[in-house]
């Protein structure tokens, strides 16, 4: 199951902790959780009726999944699509189709029955949207891009399918006076550039209170600096490669977009020499980088990156910095670091994201809705959230 991993550029460090581990729970959670959802149920002693609901799958689930976490999250979607009793017809992403191929080896070993879980292999426009497309589908659950997300929209809509849109982010971190600094800073590194920075839950835009900001931020380049880049068969490399050519070039033109602006670049791209082993030269890697002094207007501070490339900039107030937090078009996901828990309360209230967490990161209960605002995406997934998609709801009322 390492084998496709490699080919995506992540570390096999990051493949054994995160996407394997997470892909295996997500199966038992979902198996477990579809044994506790209640329906309802009234009575209208008045008429002699009762009034129940019950749920019935909708059929046939159309999964579209992309290639940052090729296992993790296309299990995400095929566990409760086929606990909630559905068959699926999923497509990866062309970039990674060698996990889910080797996944599908594994059903079929665990004993899922033929027809159950089918994989469509090919590229967006072609085999995703033959299944965006065919009347037989009804449902759509995406993660990607918010421009696929609109294309998606635009062709299912003639069929009225219900869909779900996971799609990209902006994602802030809120650093207060009052952080636990030693925490914040390695915790922050990670959020910034775990899995090269291709996770759209990663951390983006560093907001750092002024009395702190030049002590933050003369750490924070230091711990960067000791990430190491290196082969993704590497046990020590914090870092992989990109996942392609195409994608490297853009995320280093955003670095070169910030220079022209007047930023700074205070380490990585441009700044320091990238030492890579003799077998690796040629591929698709780029060093963790920082930049400051960049305008909340420029594109490295409103378009989302997907790289490893993050921001930092300072603030003095709670009001100002929530609502430059929320300028930016995405609201997906957001961090906070304070000791205070007011503040924390009051902030995670008013951010616009649909995930917020504080002081820490990536810490997820799967019981609890996932999914963000804006154009971050359409509609939750999770426990309750992912049985009530999968499913439709009908209201049988009986006379006695």
């Amino acid at each position: 199951m390492l084998v496709n991993f490699s080919l995506s550029g992540k570390t096999i460090t990051f493949a054994r902790t995160v996407d394997i581990p997470r892909a295996a729970y997500n199966f038992r959670f979902f198996a477990s959780s579809i044994l506790h959802h209640t329906t309802e149920c009234t009575q209208m002693d008045h008429m002699d009726c009762m009034h129940y609901t019950m749920r019935t799958p909708v059929g046939i689930a159309g999964l579209i999944s992309p290639w940052n976490l090729p296992l993790y999250l296309l299990t995400w979607k095929i566990a409760p699509a086929i606990a909630s009793g559905n068959t699926v017809i999923a497509k990866p992403s062309e970039m990674t189709s060698v996990t889910a191929w080797m996944m599908c080896k594994l059903l079929g070993k665990a004993g899922i029955p033929p027809g159950v879980v089918n994989i469509v292999f090919g590229t967006g426009p072609k085999a995703g949207e033959a299944i965006v497309s065919h009347p037989d589908v009804p449902l759509i659950s995406f993660t990607g891009s918010t421009l696929t997300a609109q294309s998606i929209r635009e062709r299912s809509a003639p069929h009225c399918k219900k869909l779900s849109l996971e799609l990209g982010g902006k994602n802030p971190a809120i650093i207060f006076e009052d952080a636990n600094l030693d925490q914040c800073i390695a915790t922050t590194v990670r959020s910034s550039f775990a899995n090269q920075g291709e996770i759209c839950l990663c951390t983006s835009r560093i907001f750092v209170q002024r009395s702190i900001y030049n002590e933050f931020l003369k750490r924070f380049v230091e711990e960067a600096r000791k990430w190491k880049v290196g082969s993704p068969s590497d046990p020590t490399a914090s870092m992989g490669a990109l996942i392609s050519k195409e994608h490297l070039e853009k995320v280093k033109n955003y670095v070169k977009k910030a220079q022209a602006e007047g930023a700074r670049i205070l380490c990585g791209e441009g700044v320091d020499s990238l030492v890579l082993p003799t077998g690796n030269q040629n591929g698709y890697f780029m060093l963790p980088t920082v930049i400051a002094e960049v305008e909340d207007e420029s594109c490295c501070m409103q378009e989302e990156i997907f790289g490893p490339v993050t921001c930092v900039v300072l603030f003095d107030t709670e009001e100002e910095v929530i609502k430059r937090a929320n300028g930016v078009k995405y609201g997906l996901a957001a961090t906070i670091w304070s000791s205070s828990v007011g503040r924390v309360h009051r902030v995670a209230k008013r951010l616009q994201a649909g995930l917020v967490w504080t002081n820490c990161w990536l810490v997820r209960e799967l019981n609890l809705p996932f999914g963000g605002m804006k154009a971050s995406g359409i509609g939750r997934e999770g426990a309750k959230e992912s049985y009530e998609f999968f499913t439709e709801v009908k209201t049988i009322t009986i006379k006695h």
